[in-house]
């Protein structure tokens, strides 16, 4: 339960349910069926149902999203990091490489570009946080600008399915959030994706499998560059300064402020941009866990590949020209062949997922509480009093409690069940304690 009372993540056992609450009034339900199927739910109708195959001995997840009233698939390949099972996107096929290289470089000369979106209502709710280029002189400057219009028209659209669009901010200069400077550093990281899926083209074609590892963030946060992340889906992580949650939204950017340790479950970023509310503060340093930062990942390699594809087949108007050379046909992945068809029901069965998180958080929530343990007359003094403190780590807590009862695993955030107290974890941290 949160301070104001409300609770913040619900657990269903009988149901292997999980139910988050986030700090901005979001919610979404994440299943995982006896067969390993998953559905995740989220608020505005939206959400995926997943089926598991293998391949080559490995885990791949196909997945069929429903967002925005359309259908889509993706591929995932499973692997573990620093003890932590991941999901990196792989590309279902892969342009030419002589394509890689017209997006990777300069135009010849800056071009003019439209996008036609001035009249949408998502670009004046965040006008005060981001401006397209005028112009762009290469196709990772117009691959930023998609990116990250794309995330904000997203996150924008389904606050209108759930009736949660708030007044939006105002910049206190007249200059966007989202500067230049912040911009630039996307414009790069669009740069080195790029080269990293031509990498994967290339292995691609001579029927190679693919390291999920190294195409995926085992590498980014070890690799020495502090790379930057826009933020795919609402997250609630921990201030490491204050020890309190905030909120990180789809549109945000984070930066890596260092290389995990060899037994961290997640990273150290700074916020570069933030939208206020109840979002965590520019500058602040935060965790987020390692499968959090991999779904970031996959957000900005998924729009890419949308926006490549833009380019080559040429719905981007008044870019320039892609040379014949590039226009060969897309590669597809060996791995497509072996993967389960996409669900035709994922519709219905998110729709319903939805709704039987509504009745399983009911029945939880209705349970009462459990009763105060009570002290024998006459026994002896009651112990000094075993302080707990947010921002504390795991070891910190068993140090002065021991190990707990029984435990809650959330993912990146974990609840220690001990017979007097409540604990919960955000990446690691002490966030509540009860």
């Amino acid at each position: 339960m949160r301070a104001d009372g409300r609770p913040g993540d619900v657990h269903v056992a009988n149901r292997n349910m999980d139910i988050h609450h986030g700090l901005n009034g979001d919610r979404r339900v994440d299943v995982e069926r006896a067969d390993h199927s998953r559905i995740v739910a989220e608020r505005g109708a939206r959400g995926y149902v997943q089926h598991p195959f293998l391949f080559h001995g490995r885990e791949f997840g196909h997945r069929t999203y429903f967002r925005n009233g359309r259908f889509y698939d993706r591929f995932y390949d499973r692997y573990a990091f620093h003890g932590v099972f991941v999901d990196g996107y792989m590309p279902a096929a892969y342009f030419a490489p002589a394509f890689y290289g017209w997006v990777y470089n300069p135009w010849t000369a800056p071009v003019p570009y439209a996008w036609g979106f001035a009249g949408n209502p998502w670009y004046g709710y965040y006008g005060f946080y981001f401006a397209p280029y005028p112009v762009y002189a290469s196709a990772s400057l117009w691959l930023t600008d998609y990116l990250v219009s794309q995330s904000l028209a997203a996150d924008y659209q389904a606050r209108v399915e759930a009736g949660a669009v708030q007044p939006p901010a105002m910049a206190p200069t007249g200059q966007v959030v989202l500067t230049p400077e912040v911009k630039q550093l996307i414009s790069q990281e669009v740069q080195r994706q790029v080269a990293l899926e031509n990498q994967e083209a290339q292995q691609t074609a001579l029927h190679r499998d693919i390291d999920p590892a190294s195409s995926g963030i085992a590498r980014m946060l070890m690799d020495n560059v502090q790379h930057v992340f826009v933020v795919g889906q609402n997250l609630d992580v921990v201030d490491e300064g204050s020890g309190a949650e905030c909120a990180i939204g789809e549109g945000d950017v984070l930066q890596l402020a260092h290389a995990p340790s060899a037994n961290a479950t997640a990273g150290d970023m700074v916020v570069l941009t933030s939208k206020g509310g109840t979002e965590c503060h520019r500058g602040s340093t935060v965790a987020v866990g390692l499968a959090d930062l991999q779904n970031m990942q996959n957000h900005m390699r998924e729009t890419i590949d949308q926006g490549m594809n833009d380019l080559k087949n040429n719905q981007a108007k008044g870019i320039p020209a892609v040379p014949g050379s590039a226009q060969a046909m897309p590669v597809k992945a060996d791995f497509v062949a072996q993967a389960p068809p996409a669900d035709p029901n994922a519709a219905s069965e998110i729709s319903a997922q939805w709704k039987e998180a509504d009745l399983a958080e009911r029945e939880v929530l209705s349970q009462p509480p459990p009763a105060p343990a009570t002290t024998a007359a006459g026994s002896a003094p009651a112990a000094p009093p075993k302080t707990v403190a947010v921002g504390q780590t795991v070891d910190d807590v068993t140090g002065v409690l021991g190990q707990p009862k029984s435990v809650v695993d959330l993912g990146a955030k974990k609840i220690y069940v001990y017979p007097d107290m409540k604990i919960t974890f955000n990446n690691g941290k002490v966030s509540n304690v009860q």
